[in-house]
């Protein structure tokens, strides 16, 4: 109960944040400006093979996963780092609250404030179904790739936001992360023996056979692992600030 306590304070937090509401009206400007542009795109190309849900839908939420590689440090940032500069971690840890509940209740209102934006990304091809036929299950399964990445983006910003007091620190430092993490199979390009090892450690990779509408549960585990390694992480980190204090 207390993980849902804080999780619902974290969200109302982002919602009074001037930052969090300045982010959600630019990635959704932007969001909104390419898809009308793949829309008249697709408008003037109707013999293409491709379908709507290909062309506009996967083209959309593809264009989504950069732009949140983007924010998502932003909004993380302040999660643990803000706390620790302004000395209310203290409180909080000194709290009668386990720590495993601390760290779950701040990702989840994290993760809430970006389901909700991705909600507001799902609107935009669902509106299509007004003139045309949509594949729904190809749908999903770009909305089910664009929640466990972005899930996996809070989970690995919420772990760099416990190593430091500096949010700025913890912003970059995320978005270091999260870029290397996206690229990274980039580098199998020259050695064909860790080409495999590389490929199923890239974000980008699993992220993309989703967007093809293949669902395929390695690529759901790994996301799930993905962001119970980086909670875990962020957990023992705060462990270890808490017993030094």
């Amino acid at each position: 109960m207390m993980t849902f306590k804080i999780a619902w304070r974290e969200l109302r937090n982002l919602f009074l944040s001037p930052l969090a509401w300045c982010v959600l009206a630019v990635v959704q400007f932007i969001l909104a400006w390419m898809f009308l542009a793949s829309v008249e795109g697709f408008r003037g190309n109707p013999g293409g093979v491709a379908g709507v849900t290909d062309v506009v839908g996967a083209g959309l939420f593809s264009i989504s996963s950069i732009v949140l590689l983007l924010v998502v440090p932003l909004l993380s940032m302040r999660l643990v780092a803000e706390e620790r500069r302004s000395g209310s971690l203290a409180l909080l840890l000194s709290a009668p609250v386990r720590m495993t509940e601390i760290v779950l209740g701040k990702y989840l209102g994290l993760f809430g404030f970006l389901a909700i934006m991705v909600g507001l990304i799902t609107l935009m091809p669902l509106s299509l179904a007004l003139g045309t036929h949509l594949d729904y299950g190809k749908l999903a399964a770009d909305v089910l790739g664009l929640l466990l990445l972005v899930g996996a983006f809070a989970a690995a910003g919420l772990y760099m936001s416990t190593l430091t007091r500096q949010p700025v620190v913890a912003a970059v430092s995320s978005f270091g992360l999260l870029m290397f993490l996206w690229i990274v199979n980039w580098l199998s390009q020259g050695d064909a023996r860790y080409s495999a090892v590389l490929h199923y450690l890239s974000l980008v990779d699993h992220y993309s056979t989703l967007l093809r509408g293949s669902f395929d549960s390695s690529d759901v585990i790994y996301y799930l692992l993905f962001i119970l390694t980086f909670l875990v992480l962020s957990i023992r980190r705060l462990d270890g600030h808490r017993l030094q204090h």
